[in-house]
């Protein structure tokens, strides 16, 4: 159905900013006209007003709805960066949905959103180049303006700016070319600064050279949000936030020891989710206290069917998951793999349709495994085994308000991302205590780590993600800087996939690989359209033989 609809939408490219330097009194326009010193001092003056209008812009790009097709509200999986983190999740291992013309993410679910003439490939690489041109347009209004000696207003915006740039790029480069630690000197993608000056001959660039501008941006971010104070809005980022996207580039980079000591700086004030939080439907609401940064949604700008709850959420009144049945499942290979006395194994129904967390809620005068098999008339259908209720609807259970936050950054991702630096930089003592420490005390009191050596701490770690960061966005990041196997299936063991979905692909299938969209290879004459073309579509039933370590 609609997802396998191709772009027919006119490309547009990123167009140039005209730049006022403000290094001198009297400046040339591009007209030969000359600015006067009056000119230049109005100028110069509302430049912070400027900078927090397209700060604002930026911040409320992140979860708009029709983002990319802003002019067809038809396109449903159009969200924002939440779309962009199902569409990664679903091409992973651990979200399961059925094969259904229902199903918005089924080409993330079999890979054919390499197709370069789809939607999915587009929304995937024109987000994040969309909000790096917001980013540009904050720093190009500071062009010629000396931040070490500027005004604490300026170095602020300059420093959300930055930070958001390095996130975007974070977004990126993960999927354009195999990991850093393999070969830095691959090709990635394409840079676009404030100084960028051709936007139709820009041509891809070294992995190396896009973690120097990642790095260097948080580097300078870090330095001008040292004394900013977001006041309680957490939609904006402040020097925390930019460790820990520090911590996340380093964590790409195998700089582990930078990156543990990035987190940890990160994660200082916040304190995780407590076993009773999680004993209940929840991960919607900003203000949570463990949460760092997150998009915050209110009802006059979420649509309906185009957004998050609509595809993930188990308990909205107005979604795809409860109207169509197209629950997002996890995988029961690694469901199997979590212990019963583990919070967390909550988060999914059962192979019965139960979960501890259904008693703490009500929905429609019904609770406990009643609302599982509860069915409401153009509203819900009865859950499938191993649905999330993970998520909770802020506007209520059964709201048809999908006004939701989403998460982006929270305690718990840092407190597992130091462990995982520790482990690998030679202090395997100091992270096994990190990990049995968060895992005992916040999701499973029975929980002991039995890795003997890093390379088993940083597995062991990596399965903790899967179990902790489900559905958020970080599935395939982590299979990418692993180097690890998408295993979906074993032979011979039964599994919840979906026929036409049950497949494996290796490390090193370049079918992982994202492909440049079309209309960036007919508008960027540097990036040939035969770029990351390499490999064959998955097939059913393919690599049955591979294992991941975690799921074995």
């Amino acid at each position: 159905m609609i997802e396998e609809m191709k772009i027919k939408k006119t490309y547009y490219s990123a167009i140039a900013l005209a730049l006022v330097s403000c290094s001198t009194m009297d400046e040339m326009l591009p007209e030969g006209m000359f600015m006067t010193s009056q000119q230049v001092n109005d100028a110069v003056t509302a430049i912070p007003d400027r900078a927090e209008a397209d700060l604002a812009g930026i911040y409320s790009f992140a979860g708009q709805a029709h983002s990319t097709f802003t002019t067809n509200g038809s396109i449903h999986n159009d969200f924002g960066y939440p779309s962009v983190c199902m569409f990664q999740d679903c091409n992973g291992p651990d979200m399961v949905c059925d094969n259904s013309n229902y199903n918005w993410m089924s080409v993330s679910h079999n890979y054919t959103d390499r197709n370069d003439d789809y939607i999915v490939c587009y929304i995937r690489y024109s987000y994040f180049y969309n909000q790096i041109a917001l980013c540009n347009s904050v720093l190009s209004d500071m062009s010629g303006i000396n931040l070490d000696e500027a005004s604490s207003e300026l170095r602020h915006n300059a420093g959300q700016a930055l930070a958001v740039r390095a996130f975007d790029y974070l977004g990126l480069a993960p999927y354009y070319s195999f990991r850093y630690q393999d070969n830095p000197d691959a090709l990635s993608v394409n840079l676009m600064t404030e100084d960028t000056k051709d936007y139709y001959n820009n041509p891809r660039v070294t992995l190396r050279e896009v973690y120097e501008l990642i790095i260097s941006d948080l580097d300078r971010a870090i330095d001008y949000l040292s004394d900013y104070n977001r006041g309680g809005d957490k939609s904006r980022v402040d020097q925390n936030v930019a460790y820990g996207l520090r911590a996340r580039a380093y964590l790409n980079m195998g700089m582990y020891a930078e990156a543990a000591e990035d987190a940890a700086k990160a994660m200082e004030g916040y304190t995780p989710y407590s076993m009773t939080e999680v004993g209940t439907p929840a991960f919607c609401n900003i203000n949570d206290h463990n949460w760092m940064w997150g998009i915050m949604l209110e009802s006059d700008n979420v649509a309906g069917l185009a957004s998050w709850p609509a595809h993930l959420a188990s308990f909205t009144a107005t979604g795809y998951t409860t109207a169509t049945g197209m629950y997002k499942r996890i995988n029961k290979l690694l469901y199997d793999k979590i212990p019963a006395t583990d919070v967390r194994k909550g988060w999914w129904v059962n192979e019965s349709l139960d979960s501890p967390l259904l008693s703490t809620i009500e929905w429609n005068g019904r609770t406990g495994k009643a609302i599982a098999s509860m069915t409401i008339p153009d509203i819900k259908l009865p859950f499938k085994e191993y649905t999330t209720v993970k998520f909770g609807q802020k506007q209520g259970i059964g709201s048809t308000d999908n006004a939701s936050d989403w998460c982006i950054m929270r305690v718990e991702e840092m407190i597992l991302l130091r462990a995982e630096g520790l482990a690998m930089s030679g202090q395997e003592g100091l992270a096994r205590t990190e990990l049995e420490n968060f895992v005992r005390t916040y999701r499973d009191p029975s929980y002991t780590c039995s890795a003997s050596s890093a390379e088993e701490l940083q597995e062991e770690i990596w399965k903790q993600r899967r179990i902790e960061l489900w559905g958020e966005g970080f599935s395939m990041s982590d299979i990418m800087r692993l180097k690890k196997p998408v295993v979906r299936i074993q032979s011979g063991v039964v599994t919840n996939w979906p026929s036409a979905y049950g497949f494996n692909v290796a490390p090193d299938d370049p079918y992982l690989l994202l492909r440049f969209p079309q209309r960036e290879t007919n508008n960027n004459k540097a990036i040939p359209s035969s770029s990351n073309k390499s490999g064959s579509l998955p097939v059913a039933g393919q690599r049955g033989d591979l294992r991941d370590g975690v799921t074995d």
